[in-house]
C-alpha cells in the first residue's frame, strides 16, 4: 500500500479503535452493576436495529446528530467553539413551521427548496450573530451562543404560541404545515420516520468536506484556526472567516428543522428537540471536527440513545442512562488517543530538529 492511501487509512483508524475500546469499556462497566456485558450489548444492538423499524428510528435520531456534529464541527476548524446548535436548531425550526403555515399554496418541490432555504437562512443568522460579536466586538462565542440559546428558546415560544398557534389542539405547538411540505417517509423502514432529510444531511457533510478541502475560502477557514496571527498575516480576513464559520454552522444546523417540521409532526412542537444540539458537540469532538467522520460518530451515537431504551425492559439493574455515560467513555477514548499522538509527535520533534 502506497504511503499516500496508508497515512489517510491510519488516521481514519486510529480514532474508530479509540471509539471501540471507549464502547467496550463503557459496556464492561454493566458488571459492577450485576449485569452481563454481553447481553448488555446485544440488547443495546437489537434495540438499536433488530427490526426495520428500529433501524429506521437509528436513522431518524442521526440526522439531527449529523447536522449539530456538522454545525459545531466547521466552526471548530476556524478555532471557534459553537454552544449555539440547540438554539439555532430552534430557529430553523421555526422558520420552516411559518412558511410551511404562512405559504401553504407553494406547490413541491419548489416548497422544499423554500423550506431548505428558510432553515438554512434562520440558523445562519442565529449563528452569524455570535460570529458577529466575536470578531468585532470580542465577545467569546461560547458565552453568546449560551445567551442566544435562551433567547431562541423564549422566541420560538412567543412565536409558536401567539402567531401561529394551533387551533386544533391544546398542546404548546403551532398550526399544521402544509402538506405540499411533508415530506413521505421511507417505506423500507416501516412507519419510521425516515424521509429525504436523512440523505439532505449526509449530502451536507459531503459539501463541508469539499468546502473545507478543495476551496480557497475552506482553506482560508482553516488556517484562521490554525493561527489567527499567520492568517492575518497571510492576507486572510480573519474577521469575515469567523462570522463565515459560525453563520455557516448555525445554518447547517438549522436543517434539523426539515427533519422534525417536514418529515416528522408535521408542526413545530416546543421542546421537540432532547438536547440534539448540546448532543452534537461530543459528535463533533469524537470526529475530531471532520466533516464525514461526524456522519459515522453521528451514527454510534443514534444506535446507543435508541439501542439503550430497552435496557428498561431487558436488564434488571442497568438503565438508558448507560446511554450518556458509555457516549462519555467513547469521548474520552478518543480524545486520549488524540493525546497520545500529540505527545508522541512532540517527543519526536526534537529529533527531527536534529537531524536537519
Amino acid at each position: 500500500m502506497s504511503s499516500n492511501l496508508k497515512q489517510p487509512l491510519v488516521a481514519a483508524l486510529r480514532p474508530a479503535l479509540a471509539a471501540l475500546i471507549g464502547l467496550s469499556l463503557g459496556v464492561a462497566l454493566t458488571a459492577f452493576a450485576g449485569e452481563n456485558p454481553w447481553q448488555v450489548f446485544m440488547v443495546i444492538v437489537r434495540g438499536a436495529l433488530g427490526t426495520p423499524y428500529d433501524a429506521g428510528m437509528t436513522l431518524f435520531y442521526a440526522t439531527p446528530l449529523i447536522l449539530t456534529g456538522l454545525a459545531v464541527a466547521l466552526p471548530y476548524r476556524a478555532g471557534l467553539f459553537n454552544i449555539g446548535a440547540e438554539g439555532q436548531l430552534l430557529m430553523g425550526a421555526l422558520a420552516v413551521a411559518v412558511v410551511g403555515v404562512l405559504l401553504p399554496n407553494v406547490s413541491a418541490p419548489m416548497s422544499l427548496l423554500v423550506s431548505v432555504l428558510a432553515a438554512f437562512a434562520a440558523g445562519a443568522l442565529w449563528g452569524g450573530i455570535a460570529g458577529w460579536l466575536r470578531a468585532y466586538r470580542g465577545s467569546h462565542e461560547v458565552i453568546t451562543t449560551i445567551m442566544l440559546n435562551f433567547i431562541a428558546a423564549g422566541l420560538t415560544s412567543w412565536v409558536v404560541l401567539a402567531l401561529i398557534p394551533s387551533q386544533d389542539s391544546q398542546n404548546p405547538e403551532s398550526a399544521r404545515i402544509s402538506a405540499n411540505y411533508i415530506l413521505e417517509h421511507f417505506s423500507a423502514f416501516s412507519s419510521a420516520p425516515v424521509t429525504w432529510a436523512l440523505p439532505l444531511a449526509v449530502l451536507t457533510a459531503f459539501l463541508v468536506w469539499l468546502f473545507l478541502r478543495f476551496t480557497v475560502r475552506g482553506y482560508e477557514l482553516k488556517a484562521t484556526g490554525l493561527s489567527i496571527d499567520a492568517a492575518r498575516f497571510a492576507g486572510i480576513n480573519v474577521r469575515f472567516m469567523q462570522m463565515l464559520a459560525m453563520a455557516l454552522g448555525g445554518g447547517i444546523a438549522g436543517l434539523v428543522g426539515i427533519a422534525e417540521v417536514c418529515g416528522n409532526s408535521g408542526r413545530f412542537r416546543l421542546g421537540f428537540s432532547p438536547d440534539y444540539g448540546f448532543i452534537g458537540i461530543p459528535v463533533a469532538l469524537m470526529a475530531r471536527a471532520h466533516p464525514l467522520g461526524a456522519v459515522a460518530s453521528a451514527l454510534l451515537f443514534a444506535v446507543l440513545q435508541k439501542g439503550t431504551a430497552e435496557l428498561d425492559l431487558e436488564t434488571t439493574y442497568v438503565t438508558r442512562d448507560l446511554a450518556a455515560i458509555i457516549q462519555a467513555m467513547v469521548v474520552l477514548a478518543v480524545a486520549a488517543e488524540a493525546g497520545f499522538t500529540w505527545l508522541k509527535w512532540r517527543r519526536a520533534k526534537p529529533e527531527v530538529k536534529n537531524h536537519a
